[in-house]
This record gives structure tokens, C-alpha cells and sequence, in this order.
């Protein structure tokens, strides 16, 4: 949704002051990381940690160098070419938060300035193992999404996963029908138009857009790569959110292949501000592990969300005010 939706001004972010330490693994990451409880491991391919933090209320000179020196030159280079000084803080913020999580589930044996990052066709980050690297044991995936006022990465263990968050009450320059004509299913279109509330109707606008856009990005490949009008999202499912993809048609060059139904989403509202979305592979259908529940519905996710301040400050709200699951 960020290509349509409105942006707010800049803020103040420093310049780096110096070249960033060495890029090579060691105890730096334990070390920064020693006075805060570890996290609890990702323990099966159905359980989710997301780590978001709050750009606003990081405005520490010295404490935005320090998240400026875990940053590869390039990523700094990137982040210094943001247009206005807060898109360039929210730059800097996001790639820390993806750093200095991964090194949370190495247990902090991977300094979070020596990871390394390349990008699939469709332009998702995935880590850079080396063939020869003996830290390849971490089957780590993650995935990112940011707002300008709440960044969140999400993090799984040897399964794909997609994350989106939007503001409940973000502005278009278009009225959500109008969007959800172009960029929705008929179905997803029809189940809109019913809603007679234009509040309600904006908030069931923007969950199947978190949803659809958390979807795509597990896939690997983006709005381009697995356009929106290709499958729908079933919020009122009797099994929690479903995913609908129509029957392939023969000869239809507009198809897309790489999409299926075996995903499993949840989607939660962050501070009373925020949805996100979290979409992950379902192989319970395939395995036979933990398929349902027992009375015909499937388990959901093993969802955990902490607050964080990295270095600082780390707070579990999974099961707080904070965190309102919604399915």
C-alpha cells in the first residue's frame, strides 16, 4: 500500500561520525545483548516471533550512531539517500531491527554487523550464507515491514514468512472502493460493498490489503511478482483467515503460478493503531502435524510479539493491551 497512500515529513537522524567497526563475527553481539533476557527459541515451523519498535520514541543522538555503525556501507549509503531526514531515521532503524534480531537467534554468536544479505528476483532481503560458513545450522527467515511511525521484523525458523503492518486510520488518495476495484478480486469487492459503515468498511479495506500484502511477500515475490487480483482473502473462514486461488485458466498469460492455498496467516492489532499481518507456510496439511485442533479447526499460530528497544530494552506484549489478536 506505501506506493498509494499518503507519507508524512522527515525528522532528524545524525550522520555516522566515524567508520563503522570491523565486519566479522565474534562477542560484540553477546556483549551489547548481556544485560537483556535472550528470547525464548523458535521451537517448530509454526511458531512466529515479531520484534517492532517505534521510531518516534528513538531520538538519542548517540544511541542513533550506534544503530548507524551495525550497518553495512551500503546500507548506510542507501539510508543517507532517503528523501528527508526521518525517512532516512526510519531507514537506519529498519535495517538495525533486522540485524540485531537475527543475532538474537545465533545466540548472539553472529555480531549483528556480520550478517550479510542478498535479494531474490523479486527483490526480497534474505540472509547470505557462505557455503563454507559453519553458522549455516540457523535455518533463520525473516521478513520486514515498516510504517513511519512502527517498525516490525518477523522472524521464523526454516520457513517462509511474510509480514505488513498499516495504520488503522491511513489516508488514500482514493476512496477504498475505488482501490479495492482496481486491485482486489470480485469477491473481495463484493464483500466490501456490503459493509454499509464507511468506518468499517475502511478497516475491512485495510486488513485484506495487510493480509494480501503479508501473503505475497512469503511467496518471495512482491505486488509485481503475485498481483492482488490473483487470489482472494477470506476473513469470515470458519478455519480463521483462508486464502482463495482460482483454478488456473489454459492459455491465460496473466496467471501466476507460484500461487497456493497452503498458508496460514494471523492478524493482530498493534498499540490500538496498528494491523499486521503474518502469513507463513502451512505444512500441516502435508506433514499430518498438528493439522487441526480436534474439532475440525486448524491450530493457529504460535505467535509471539515483544517491544524493543535494541540494546536497551526488551518487553513481551504478546497477551498484553497492546496486542489484540484478531485471527
Amino acid at each position: 500500500m506505501r506506493h498509494l497512500l499518503l507519507r508524512r515529513r522527515a525528522m532528524p537522524l545524525p550522520p555516522p561520525a566515524s567508520p563503522p567497526p570491523p565486519r566479522m563475527p565474534g562477542v560484540a553481539g553477546a556483549r551489547l545483548f548481556s544485560s537483556l533476557p535472550p528470547p525464548l527459541p523458535l521451537q517448530s515451523r509454526r511458531e512466529v516471533h515479531v520484534w517492532y519498535l517505534l521510531p518516534d520514541e528513538l531520538n538519542d543522538a548517540s544511541q542513533l550512531k550506534m544503530y548507524m555503525d551495525l550497518l553495512s556501507p551500503s546500507e548506510r549509503k542507501a539510508a543517507l539517500a532517503m528523501n528527508g531526514e526521518k525517512l532516512q531515521k526510519g531507514a537506519v532503524l529498519s535495517r538495525a531491527l533486522v540485524r540485531t534480531t537475527l543475532s538474537r537467534y545465533t545466540d548472539c554468536k553472529v555480531d549483528p554487523r556480520s550478517f550479510e544479505f542478498k535479494k531474490n528476483k523479486f527483490g526480497k532481503p534474505e540472509i547470505l550464507w557462505q557455503p563454507d560458513d559453519n553458522r549455516m545450522g540457523w535455518p533463520l527467515h525473516f521478513n520486514i515491514s515498516h510504517t513511519s511511525s512502527l517498525i516490525a521484523c518477523g522472524v521464523t525458523m526454516d520457513t517462509p514468512i511474510g509480514i505488513d503492518i498499516e495504520e488503522k486510520k491511513r489516508k488514500t488518495k482514493k476512496n477504498f472502493l475505488s482501490l479495492a476495484r482496481r486491485y482486489f478480486t470480485p469477491s473481495e469487492v463484493d464483500y466490501l460493498d456490503k459493509i454499509p459503515d464507511p468506518d468499517a468498511q475502511q478497516k475491512e479495506f485495510i486488513k485484506l490489503w495487510t493480509l494480501k500484502e503479508a501473503y505475497v511477500k512469503a511467496l518471495g515475490r512482491g505486488f509485481s511478482g503475485a498481483p492482488f487480483n490473483k487470489f482472494s482473502i477470506v476473513l469470515a473462514a470458519k478455519n480463521g483467515i483462508q486464502i482463495s486461488v482460482a483454478p488456473k485458466v489454459f492459455n491465460d498469460s496473466d496467471s501466476c503460478d507460484c500461487l497456493s492455498e497452503n498458508w496460514q496467516f494471523a492478524l493482530a492489532e498493534l498499540n490500538n493503531s496498528h494491523y499486521m499481518a503474518v502469513c507463513v507456510e502451512d505444512d500441516s496439511r502435508s506433514s499430518g502435524h498438528d493439522a487441526d485442533s480436534g474439532n475440525g479447526r486448524r491450530l493457529p499460530l504460535a505467535l509471539k510479539i515483544w517491544k524493543t528497544v535494541p540494546f536497551l530494552e526488551d518487553t513481551l506484549v504478546s497477551g498484553t493491551e497492546a496486542v489484540t489478536l484478531i485471527s
